[in-house]
This record gives C-alpha cells, structure tokens and sequence, in this order.
C-alpha cells in the first residue's frame, strides 16, 4: 500500500500524488473499503479516487533516482517495438502505454521515431496516430524521470541525450 504524499504511477494517468486514503461507503456496496484519492502531478486541479486493491489498473511506485539514472544509460539497448501489421499499429500502442512499464515506452518511442525518419525520407508526415501516441509516450517517460531525478521535465529530452550520447 501506498503512503499519503507518495508519487506513483496510476495507469495511463501517469505520475500522481497520494493525497489521501480514505474509505467509502457506498449504499448496497462493500463498506470500509478503502481507495486513494490520487492528484495527478500535471494536472493540479483534477482528483482520482481510486480504490486501493484495484487490479483493473497498473499501480506502481516510481523509478527512484537510481533506476532512473540506470534507465537511461541502458536506453541504447533496448530494441524499438516491432509492429507487424499496420492494422495492429493503434492495437499495439494501447497497449505499450498501458504496461505503465518505461522500457515498453522506450521501445515505442524509438519505433515511432524511426517510423517518423522513414516517412519524412519518403515526402511523407507522421500520421496523426503516430503523432498521438508518440507524444503520450513520451509525456509518461519524461513526467516520471523527471520527478524521480529531480530535472525540469521541459529538460528531459537534453538531459537524455546528453547521457545516451556521452
């Protein structure tokens, strides 16, 4: 269980604060049980109550600096995700986000880059698809390093590459 002031990782929510841990009792449902009021980080006005022994939704703590810090200097082998067949593209990346797991991110991040590479050689754009789900990618990744290594997360994207480039 969570403590009340812990940032975590809720779902494809992202990075949330443990507000509270409270119980609710609703009318003809089980009484005592007990949820997490979440906020997400980047959203300071929204609130998730969410209960705690959920198993719909993926709920981890965050990376500590370490992991972090270990994260990115192995991004150079993790392999990009492999899509087969373009029917299964959006299929594929629903469900990267939703393992809430940052080397699955990275994965896709690189395979949506090089797709990007690919199509702007060829005249093309990104589709909007890619486009979406790239920048979701990288908003879970960038939002959780940041707040486990304590850098801006505007900074990320040069705090990675000074790293994986050195």
């Amino acid at each position: 269980m969570f403590e009340k002031g812990q940032y975590i990782i809720y779902g494809i929510r992202g990075v949330c604060e443990v507000m509270d841990i409270t119980t609710v009792d609703r009318p003809g449902g089980p009484q005592g049980k007990l949820y997490y009021v979440l906020r997400p980080y980047y959203q300071k006005d929204s609130k998730i109550v969410a209960p705690v022994d959920s198993e719909k939704t993926i709920t981890r703590p965050l990376l500590t600096k370490e992991e972090a810090t270990n994260l990115i200097e192995r991004i150079g082998e993790i392999p990009e995700m492999k899509v087969i067949n373009d029917k299964q593209r959006e299929e594929r990346y629903k469900e990267a986000l939703k393992t809430c797991d940052c080397r699955v991110w990275i994965s896709m991040i690189k395979a949506l880059y090089l797709r990007k590479q690919d199509r702007i050689e060829h005249g093309k754009k990104m589709t909007d698809l890619d486009e979406r789900y790239f920048r979701t990618a990288e908003e879970n990744l960038y939002s959780e390093l940041a707040i486990s290594l304590g850098v801006p997360r505007e900074e990320m994207v040069g705090y990675i590459k000074e790293r994986v480039l050195a």
